[in-house]
């Protein structure tokens, strides 16, 4: 995307996708170097949605020189969003700076509150994605949990990233569960089976995704992406073959 995100997106429509998730407007303001109105035109040449994109919260970011967070420049994050198609706006990961106590996490779940009512106002869902620091547990609690309940369940929903949860040793049946409804979005990667539980392609690994996606009324689950951090030769390759053991096994 970063080289040649004209020829990325073709491949990936060409592959099968119909829709993706974005991320990179964080700093730049921008969509892969595009403005909303130009990006929305790639993504409709392709037969593509974006459905969501990733964002930074920006908190280790004090000087506010990144824009487009959600503590800085919030505002026009959104139009842009709200101008592409975008129907969910993610608060994609924490730097390890804004991983403090417990206390912090709860002065954040209002960060994300307010920044979720800006999106509710432009029809947008705000949700929250998981890796599996928010399950190295503080006092007897996990800050994963903190977030749950201290956000308004309706205004903070859930991007729920099946690797970095089963990695942390954590249930996804079991949040569903506890949460019904709270996890309209899933990123799909998998396991690999050797010592180090590195990525891999979906339905090469060790995670059942069969009996995750037979909960996924209760997760509330409405989109899942295909995820592969790192993938052992070209990503089209990993991403197809993800493509295909989804499309004859799970959907």
């Amino acid at each position: 995307m970063q080289a040649d995100p004209a020829g990325t997106l073709a491949k990936v429509a060409q592959i099968g996708f119909n829709s993706v998730e974005g991320a990179t407007y964080t700093g730049t303001e921008n969509f892969y170097g595009m403005d909303p109105k130009t990006f929305a035109a790639l993504l409709k040449k392709n037969g593509l949605n974006m459905r969501s994109c990733h964002y930074r919260l920006g908190e280790d970011n004090a000087n506010g020189e990144m824009k487009g967070t959600i503590l800085h420049d919030w505002d026009r994050a959104v139009n842009d969003a709200a101008a592409v198609g975008i129907k969910y706006m993610v608060c994609a990961w924490l730097a390890p700076s804004e991983r403090k106590d417990l206390d912090h996490y709860k002065s954040m779940a209002a960060q994300l509150n307010t920044a979720a009512k800006t999106c509710k106002a432009a029809g947008i869902q705000f949700c929250y994605h998981n890796h599996d620091f928010e399950f190295e547990a503080q006092n007897g609690q996990y800050p994963y949990d903190v977030l749950l309940d201290n956000t308004d369940k309706d205004l903070v929903k859930m991007e729920m990233d099946l690797y970095w949860v089963t990695k942390a040793n954590q249930d996804p049946i079991a949040l569903f569960e506890k949460h019904p409804g709270r996890f309209p979005l899933w990123h799909l990667k998998d396991m690999d089976k050797g010592g180090e539980h590195s990525f891999t392609e979906v339905g090469n690994g060790s995670i059942d995704f069969k009996k995750i996606f037979a909960h996924k009324a209760t997760a509330g689950m409405k989109y899942f992406f295909v995820e592969q951090d790192k993938c052992p030769g070209s990503p089209f390759d990993s991403i197809t073959q993800s493509y295909n053991y989804i499309k004859k096994n799970l959907v």
